[in-house]
């Protein structure tokens, strides 16, 4: 099966609309009222269910879902309503945190524009596009995180007092990696592998095994571990 481009995930389309199929007899004057719109959005929005919470300005969570997405904004399913120009913080499932601004409500929740850096934008683009591809081509989910071994399997460890200890990649995926290390931290200790942080969520024979904080995309796991 086909699978989705970056492009197709994060550059505007037409949306076509759509009325009741006119018979070409009809005036012209009936059929000219289906026409092309143009897609006021700078990114194409896809549907996609990620499940999360997020924070009101007040500093209270709700659980939220996420219904569609774009690198510029998504719409969310959620028990609480929040006023239009409200910030919120969301905590997704795969994506990590989010800042947004409520722009409008939609039917059971909101929908908010993504404030975000350049590159933040991108990463999101690139795992939208992962995702996309991966239910379209049917991985199932012991393959969604499927580890690698890295071309350049050296790095460092750093723990939350700053200590530094040299480590070695065994393996990588998106959401984690073993690494083999003489210094095992304790089980759930924050650390930074690398430039990504994470915790320390089992230990093995040779080192430890750290669960990123948040997903990760392809391209910063080549760019961080080649």
């Amino acid at each position: 099966m086909t699978t989705v481009n970056l492009e197709e995930v994060a550059t505007p389309e037409p949306i076509v609309a759509l009325r009741p199929e006119i018979s070409a007899r009809e005036p012209k004057s009936i059929r000219s009222h289906a026409k092309i719109a143009p897609d006021k959005r700078k990114y194409r929005r896809v549907p996609i269910r990620v499940l999360g919470r997020f924070m009101r300005e007040d500093k209270e969570e709700y659980p939220c879902q996420v219904v569609n997405m774009s690198a510029g904004g998504m719409a969310m399913l959620s028990p609480a309503q929040c006023r239009d120009g409200e910030r919120i913080v969301a905590y997704l499932e795969n994506f990590g945190r989010i800042e947004g601004i409520v722009v409008r409500s939609v039917e059971g929740g909101f929908a908010a524009r993504i404030v975000a850096s350049k590159y933040k934008r991108e990463k999101i683009a690139n795992l939208l596009t992962w995702l996309i591809n991966r239910e379209s081509l049917g991985l199932n989910e012991e393959r969604k995180h499927e580890r690698v071994v890295p071309r350049n399997p050296l790095s460092k460890l750093t723990l939350p007092n700053g200590d530094v200890f040299d480590c070695r990649i065994i393996d990588v995926s998106l959401s984690g990696a073993s690494i083999a290390i003489v210094k095992r931290p304790t089980l759930q200790t924050e650390v930074i592998l690398g430039r990504m942080r994470g915790r320390v969520v089992r230990h093995h024979d040779t080192g430890v095994a750290v669960q990123f904080a948040e997903m990760q995309d392809p391209d910063s796991i080549a760019r961080s571990f080649g």
